[in-house]
């Protein structure tokens, strides 16, 4: 089975919680905050942070008060965008990337199950923004929350 690396688990859970800080009037989250929130080590989400900035989904606010929030709106930003930035190509099997890496690629009988497989997987991440995925977990967070009373 395919899976995601903790980097790309951890760092989508890093956007939504910088998501759910979006447009409070005070965007910007320490790391440190963020790790509480999420149980996630600071050390972790100090690497986790550097290809989301390199790939501007969040930007760092020098000063008092700073920290990190979001470079665009949480509508504007694609979940494919994060795991992209963190995991690198999301491909199901090489050969859908790389033409060149099978030679029975043109007569392989599985060929197209795995495109199938892979462009509805890409087609979710790419049709699914942050704030989609905030209002999925807000939507989960107030489920667990009534179920505890």
């Amino acid at each position: 089975m395919i899976r995601l690396s903790t980097k790309g688990r951890y760092g989508t859970r890093l956007m939504i919680n910088l998501a759910r800080h979006y447009g409070n009037g005070n965007e910007a989250v320490i790391l440190k905050h963020i790790s509480e929130d999420e149980r996630i080590s600071i050390r972790y989400l100090e690497q986790i942070i550097i290809p989301l900035k390199i790939n501007r989904l969040v930007k760092s606010i020098r000063g008092a008060g700073g920290g990190y929030t979001l470079a665009r709106k949480p509508e504007e930003i694609k979940l494919s965008e994060i795991l992209h930035a963190l995991e690198g190509s999301c491909c199901l099997v090489e050969c859908l990337e790389d033409g060149t890496y099978c030679a029975f690629t043109e007569t392989c009988p599985t060929y197209d199950i795995w495109k199938g497989a892979n462009d509805l997987l890409k087609d979710y991440f790419d049709h699914l923004t942050l704030r989609d995925v905030v209002a999925m977990a807000e939507k989960k967070d107030k489920k667990s929350r009534s179920k505890a009373r």
